[in-house]
């Protein structure tokens, strides 16, 4: 397949941006906005773009990452799971046609000053021409694209205009009542102009065909955002300081009207024409984007297989397009304009809800695949801002779009349960995140002889060769360690066996089949051959394979199960859990493995000659000393066992800890000592201890409180202080 050329640039993209915001936002929606709120209506359009600020971040940084997965419902599915992908992909296809279906009753309304019809007649004129947009739609017209272009220069033009001849005409006696109905009017005009920016993400979905997207994309975004907003905000202005509020609460052709009463009947008929071309345009485009949500879960077995037919001729998703434009017409028959407009914007502020969750998840949990180029600045307070002043705007909007919230969501279930239970992908957050993971990490879910997990079958087929069966320890490496070499070399160490299995694992994304990857890439022969080098200079068994996956914790902890290996060794960057009920694999696999684990800290030492064991005294002492032991043997080097006790302990009991460390340590081949520090901060002491030691062994942790499970750092302090490199041993029961 011929990869998709990045021709787009900043320009065309910032272009595209601005073309999916310009439509019913201004030129219908302000006079309904303004019965809520009054002159303060310019003031509701500007808060509503900082509260979209995050999302549009936010999607910059997932679609860098995933730059041609297709958009918002992909990346929720990805986060978490096909249940919520079911969800978003109808709550995205709802948001834009019922956006469409808002617009085309606009198109009505400016229609009606050209060509003399009774008001009462214009929704059906509405449907006329949705029939029309159909007819394109399913024939596939490309020219529709370039005349967007045009069309959307011409609608900044007008508005251009409106602006320069509006603003010396304001009138200060207009420009009050400021505030109608309060402040809670005013954040519930926010949440109903919410939808004008709704737009400014569409270009994500089109990231895999721009130049430089790691900084055109969000460059783009923010751009386009800053351009509308000001647009919005400064049109508001004059249509509120030129127009009685008495009037313009009713009109749902307010450009028309301005124009009029600025540069009389011609010049109004002039507005009018761009305010016909620019809501049909709108729609048009709406029910092209809202057609593939639909037509893609049927892809993806989220819906019934018939909706993802195409045209045998024209090759465009014919049943998807019927089904958006039939809705259309409902909504344009059955429901006012104001509750189209809410409606549209309570499904567009919960999928942006989502969108801004999808990165914390991902963030979060340390998805190996997932390394976007471009990271949202400020994480994660600008993502937790976005989600809740969507919640606020959510609740703002009324009962009646909230229970229509509550019904797609029941109404994607209903979904889901009939159609994609069949589904194998699973989403990231239900790996990592089902429970407040570092409460129950080390509390063993599986039983001592419970059946053995087999290695998933697209992963069996994506090793290079046969696992060793007899391995003591296996290495899971997941190319983010400072040092495979060292790792392996510490995992060598540990092994009380002569065989060492290392697996080199690459994660990818649901979306991309795993075959694509089946031939070895440059990365995985170099890890080879210096794998190979360690065990000749080391006198190492070490069998090492490649796999790829789509998801790694499954993989590793099959990997474990399918070798009966002693011991699982990883590297660490001192992180075990996420804090906010999401997990980090390594909390799952704590949780999951039969096997004893190690995970190791590199902090660049090299030289191994001091190792310092510190430990809380308890049953498992023996087993921990045992290990020190064995890579102190295997290093050639010295065991400081450590004790930190409080300050105020009694000598008697200090005495007798000592006694009882020299009695554990007896039986230790390598030189051995107790050494036990006074000290109420045992963190502060063991980081100072460890600046004289290459090496610092640690047991797990004690469980922590459910303050720091919900809202921790989710670091090991003990390792994060530690001046030398750490290796922290999990011992199962």
């Amino acid at each position: 397949m011929k990869k998709l050329e990045r021709s787009l640039s900043l320009t065309s993209v910032i272009a595209i941006s601005i073309g999916g915001m310009l439509g019913s936002g201004i030129f219908v929606l302000p006079g309904l906005a303004a019965a809520k709120t009054g002159s303060s209506l310019w003031l509701a359009y500007l808060l509503a773009a900082v509260c979209i600020l995050p999302a549009a971040l936010s999607k910059s940084e997932l679609a860098t990452a995933m730059p041609s997965s297709g958009g918002t419902y992909v990346y929720i599915e990805r986060a978490f799971g096909p249940l919520l992908g079911t969800i978003s992909g109808i709550g995205l296809w709802l948001s834009l046609l019922l956006k469409s279906a808002f617009a085309l009753v606009g198109f009505g309304a400016y229609l009606s000053v050209l060509v003399k019809v009774d008001p009462a007649y214009t929704n059906y004129i509405a449907l006329i021409f949705l029939a029309i947009i159909l007819m394109l739609n399913i024939l596939g017209v490309k020219k529709v694209g370039k005349v967007q272009i045009v069309i959307v220069t011409i609608s900044l033009v007008t508005l251009g205009s409106i602006l320069i001849f509006g603003l010396p005409k304001v009138s200060p006696e207009l420009l009050t009542p400021f505030l109608i109905e309060g402040n809670l009017g005013l954040v519930s005009t926010v949440a109903f102009v919410y939808i004008s920016y709704a737009g400014v993400t569409k270009v994500a979905a089109i990231a895999g065909e721009i130049k430089n997207p790691s900084v055109n994309l969000p460059r783009a975004m923010l751009l386009s955002l800053v351009i509308m907003s000001a647009i919005y905000v400064s049109v508001a202005f004059v249509l509120v300081g030129n127009i009685p509020l008495d009037a313009l609460q009713k009109d749902i052709r307010p450009i028309y009207t301005i124009a009029d009463i600025l540069g009389g009947t011609y010049v109004g008929y002039a507005a009018a024409f761009v305010g016909i071309i620019t809501l049909i345009s709108m729609a048009n485009s709406g029910v092209l984007a809202a057609s593939r949500f639909p037509f893609a879960m049927a892809i993806d077995e989220l819906l019934p297989k018939f909706m993802g037919r195409i045209h045998s001729k024209y090759l465009t998703p014919v049943v998807t397009i019927i089904l958006t434009c039939f809705v259309m017409a409902l909504v344009i028959l059955i429901l006012d304009v104001e509750k189209i407009a809410k409606l549209a914007s309570a499904f567009m502020v919960t999928m942006f809800i989502l969108v801004n969750s999808c990165v914390i998840v991902l963030r979060e949990t340390s998805a190996q695949w997932y390394k976007p180029p471009y990271r949202s600045p400020f994480y994660p307070f600008v993502q937790l801002f976005g989600i809740v002043s969507g919640v606020i705007l959510l609740i703002f909007l009324g009962l009646g779009p909230f229970v229509a919230v509550i019904s797609i969501f029941i109404v994607g279930l209903i979904i889901y349960r009939f159609f994609g239970k069949k589904v194998t992908r699973i989403g990231v957050l239900r790996k990592y995140g089902h429970r407040p993971a570092l409460y129950l990490m080390y509390q063993r879910k599986n039983p001592k002889g419970s059946g053995v997990n087999k290695m998933p079958e697209s992963t069996i087929n994506n090793l290079d060769g046969q696992l060793v069966s007899n391995a003591g320890v296996v290495v899971p490496l997941l190319g983010n360690e400072n040092s495979p070499e060292m790792l392996v070399e510490i995992a060598a160490a540990i092994n009380k066996t002569d065989i060492l299995q290392a697996v080199n694992i690459t994660e990818v994304p649901n979306q991309t089949f795993l075959d694509v990857f089946v031939e070895e890439n440059p990365k995985t022969i170099s890890l080879e051959r210096r794998l190979s080098r360690l065990a000749k200079s080391q006198n190492i068994n070490i069998d090492f394979e490649a796999a790829v996956t789509h998801e790694v914790a499954d993989t590793i902890h099959a990997l474990s199960n399918q070798t009966n290996c002693d011991w699982l060794v990883m590297g660490w960057n001192s992180r075990s859990h996420s804090g906010i009920l999401i997990s980090n694999p390594i909390g799952w696999l704590l949780t999951h493995i039969d096997s004893d684990f190690a995970l190791f800290k590199d902090n660049g030492v090299r030289n191994i000659g001091r190792v310092l064991l510190a430990l809380r005294p308890g049953r498992k002492d023996k087993n921990f000393i045992a290990v020190a032991d064995r890579v102190c043997n295997f290093y050639k080097a010295t065991l400081t066992l450590l004790h930190v006790v409080p300050e105020n302990l009694e000598e008697e009991q200090v005495n007798n800890m000592e006694k009882h460390s020299l009695n554990l340590l007896k039986k230790v081949q390598t030189k051995s000592e107790v050494e036990i520090i006074r000290n109420d901060d045992a963190i502060s002491a063991i980081s100072i201890a460890s600046a004289s030691y290459d090496l610092l062994i640690l047991g797990t942790p004690q469980k922590d409180n459910w303050i720091r499970v919900l809202f921790g750092t989710g670091k090991d302090k003990y390792a994060e202080k530690s001046a030398c490199s750490v290796l922290r041993l999990t011992m199962k029961d």
